[in-house]
């Protein structure tokens, strides 16, 4: 993947994160992660990334996919998208009226997207509507336990619903898919450390100043900068307590 240049980069909103910009690294880098995962599973297959964002993840699919479709409903984002990444097939659309045929692509790929959307169930019936046979859909989130802690409601502006393991493997199992697997991402050893040299969180160190309109010290430019997907990792439920992971990463296929 090639990350556009500065004066090609789509503008951060809040709702989504872009590649080259250092203060944003360890968002681009957490959301990242998910698609490095992914990249193997998606290997000679027409996927559609529905809500793709600036298009990083699709362009980085596409080095595996037979073919990428990207549907974004941010006529900005689009144009980026096209711009950007040429490589790929990009419309501007709804996720619960997807234009996209039906059982035209063999995977869905919806990452940190869903938490946005009033209409969860008619978005992952959309994806059952246009996957062929057991197709395979992946998707991100936030885990509501950790990301909005002790709340119903979601702390971020811009989500309408947060979920939980289990909250998304009902909505993904009553419209038509089974759980593969439901996997997490967690700090790895590097961002524990950093962690606990930033006071216990280097999640709070980055907002609690942002929130206060304060400059970030270098030493925090530079280890936020400093972060790869290799300092996360992915986890499955069976294998570690999902309730404390950062973030979702459900596994579904389509019966």
């Amino acid at each position: 993947m090639s990350e556009p240049q500065a004066a090609d980069q789509l503008a951060l909103t809040g709702e989504r994160t872009v590649p080259g910009i250092p203060a944003e690294n360890y968002w681009f880098r957490r959301h990242e992660v998910a698609y490095e995962y992914i990249l193997r599973r998606c290997a000679g297959r027409d996927v559609l990334e529905a809500g793709s964002g600036e298009g990083y993840g699709a362009s980085m699919i596409a080095q595996a996919a037979r073919s990428v479709t990207c549907v974004d409903y941010d006529e900005q984002a689009v144009a980026h998208t096209r711009r950007a990444y040429p490589e790929l097939t990009v419309h501007q659309g709804n996720l619960i009226d997807l234009p996209i045929d039906d059982n035209s692509v063999d995977t869905i790929v919806n990452f940190q997207v869903v938490e946005h959307l009033w209409d969860q169930s008619e978005f992952v019936r959309e994806c059952h509507r246009v996957l062929r046979g057991s197709g395979e859909l992946f998707m991100s989130t936030p885990n509501r336990i950790t990301f909005s802690p002790g709340r119903d409601t979601p702390l971020n502006p811009f989500h309408t619903r947060e979920l939980s393991a289990s909250d998304l493997t009902e909505l993904l199992s009553d419209d038509g898919f089974d759980i593969v697997a439901m996997l997490g991402v967690y700090h790895g050893a590097r961002l524990q450390e950093l962690d606990a040299k930033w006071g216990g969180s280097i999640i709070d160190a980055q907002i609690d100043r942002a929130l206060a309109g304060e400059p970030w010290p270098d030493e925090l430019v530079d280890d936020v900068a400093g972060i790869t997907v290799a300092d996360f990792d992915i986890h499955r439920s069976t294998d570690a307590d999902i309730d404390a992971s950062l973030d979702l990463l459900a596994v579904a296929a389509r019966y």
